[in-house]
């Protein structure tokens, strides 16, 4: 009896500490339940129930025994669920959408919100809201940053560590006086032609940048940063731009616990697996071949195709990520049938190596110039009557989104097909310092951003809806940038980031990617 009362008084301690009520059949229930768990382990099992009971939608802090039934049921059924974690794709359409409640300081599920479910045809709210969160994301994430906290009362700030603190849009406007040494986190933008101007949720102000030194990155219209400068006259005179500072996934999953804001099958993030990292780190053999611009009308792309199957046949690669342009030439009426009969002959070179066949899963991501609708993202996969045959005759295939995901055990991978540094370069504020080549300032701007495009709508189009699909917050694992641009690879903030280039115009380069040990190795096919 006693302990029971212990089981009682923690349980209902642990949801008081959330702000949330147990009615008393759920506390009786859920005691009932625990009297089983070791004692070690109770707070560990109390915490994850409290996880799964706040992830419902919730109408009242009141906590019904129905609501606490599908909780200890979540918990129950995820030791059962790893097999099926192992390897996922998902699609852009199928990525889960949070939003950051300001009031909670936390992320809720779209179904915990009055939000309305993203449609392709977004209201004009939608794209004010793209940015919105784009901004929210940023500032919570600024926030948070050692730079800016405020020092805790009575603690003695050291010498040299200058702490900062966040201004608006607003608090400028409002000043009559002159301001020194502010600094914002806006958006850039270009209201009037040559003017820029910074913009928050709260205000626009126009810039001088006559001064401003630029900090490393790609600084286009509409990407966020933090301007440091004066403010005068109803202007900013910006001296230095810099992006808001980057935060490890690890940072963000301490901060927020096991959200699975990445999708999948998953209910808790795939990260605090230990099953699954323990079969990441076992399976050596393990690795993903990385093509891009799979010419299949291409004679000597075909040739290369099979040449490489002939080469991993001995022994199959656990995937291959094809990613478009899967023509040479993509226009013309005959487009969609000389595609058809593309993927027929790469089933044919497929179906030739048994092992490959039967061993390997084929993920194609398509390009900009395949056929789907315009250059919006995210761009839906093949239209199925164009790959129903090729399907049928390599069953481990999946025509997916650009951008996609795959989850492999506790990793996260994000693909995307697009030529985006050239877009960023050609759109850049200012070109960028030298001190760093292009492929740098290039990951540096799309991490510091969280987000795939940060670019005016103009230039990449989004569905608004969903644009919260593009985002890179919390930073995955890895992330390919398949781009007509030099191949590279570069590690930053734990995120390996990786280009296999254009395979037919790069001499048939590629990369490979071993999920055991997280490294990359670039590779290319030679004249054979």
């Amino acid at each position: 009896m006693d302990a029971a009362f212990k089981i009682k008084s923690k349980v209902s301690s642990g949801f008081k500490m959330r702000g949330l009520m147990l009615r008393p059949e759920a506390s009786r229930y859920l005691v009932e339940v625990l009297e089983s768990v070791s004692p070690t382990e109770l707070e560990d099992v109390i915490e994850k129930v409290l996880d799964a009971v706040e992830k419902q939608p919730l109408s009242s802090s009141m906590i019904e025994l129905s609501v606490v039934e599908s909780a200890v049921q979540d918990c129950t059924q995820s030791c059962d669920e790893t097999i099926d974690h192992v390897f996922n794709i998902i699609g852009a359409f199928d990525v889960p959408r949070f939003i950051y409640s300001v009031e909670r300081k936390k992320f809720v599920p779209i179904s915990m919100t009055s939000h309305p479910a993203p449609s392709l045809c977004g209201l004009a709210k939608d794209k004010a809201e793209l940015f919105r969160e784009r901004y929210t994301i940023l500032q919570q994430r600024t926030h948070r940053h050692e730079l800016f906290t405020p020092p805790a009362i009575g603690t003695v700030v050291e010498e040299g560590q200058n702490k900062f603190q966040l201004k608006t849009v607003e608090a400028l406007l409002g000043s009559t006086a002159k301001l020194g040494e502010v600094i914002v986190l806006g958006m850039i933008t270009q209201l009037k032609e040559g003017k820029f101007y910074l913009e928050d949720p709260s205000g626009t102000v126009q810039l001088d940048l006559s001064k401003a030194q630029f900090h490393n990155g790609l600084y286009t219209e509409s990407c966020f940063v933090l301007a440091e400068g004066w403010y005068e006259d109803a202007v900013f005179h910006v001296n230095g731009f810099g992006f808001p500072p980057t935060e490890p996934s690890s940072a963000t999953r301490a901060y927020y616990g096991n959200i699975n804001f990445f999708g999948g099958p998953s209910t808790t993030s795939v990260k605090a697996s230990v099953k699954l990292k323990q079969l990441e780190e076992e399976n050596e053999d393990a690795m993903f071949v990385i093509v891009s611009d799979v010419w299949l009308d291409s004679v000597e792309v075909m040739e290369k195709l099979n040449i490489m199957f002939s080469g991993y046949a001995a022994m199959p690669p656990t995937c291959f990520i094809f990613c478009g342009n899967f023509s040479s030439a993509p226009y013309g009426k005959t487009q969609i049938k000389s595609l058809k009969e593309s993927l027929k002959a790469l089933a044919d070179a497929i179906c030739a190596y048994p092992s490959i066949h039967s061993s390997s899963r084929f993920v194609f991501v398509p390009g900009p110039e395949d056929p789907g609708p315009g250059t919006i993202l995210p761009r839906p996969p093949l239209a199925d009557h164009i790959t129903e045959e090729f399907r049928e005759r390599v069953p481990f295939s999946v025509f997916t989104t650009s951008p996609c995901r795959i989850q492999y055990c506790s990793q996260e991978i994000v693909i995307i097909r697009e030529d985006l540094v050239n877009k960023m370069c050609r759109n850049c504020v200012r070109l960028p310092n030298k001190n760093l080549d292009i492929t740098n300032h290039f990951v540096k701007t799309i991490l510091s951003q969280g987000h795939l495009t940060p670019l005016p709508l103009y230039v990449s189009p989004v569905f608004w809806a969903y644009d919260y699909s593009l985002r890179v917050y919390p930073v995955p694992d890895v992330i390919v940038f398949a781009d007509k641009y030099d191949p590279f690879s570069i590690t930053n903030t734990d995120c390996l980031c990786v280009n296999p280039g254009s395979f037919p115009r790069s001499g048939f380069t590629f990369k490979v990617y071993y999920p055991s040990n997280k490294t990359v190795e670039d590779s290319k096919l030679h004249g054979l």
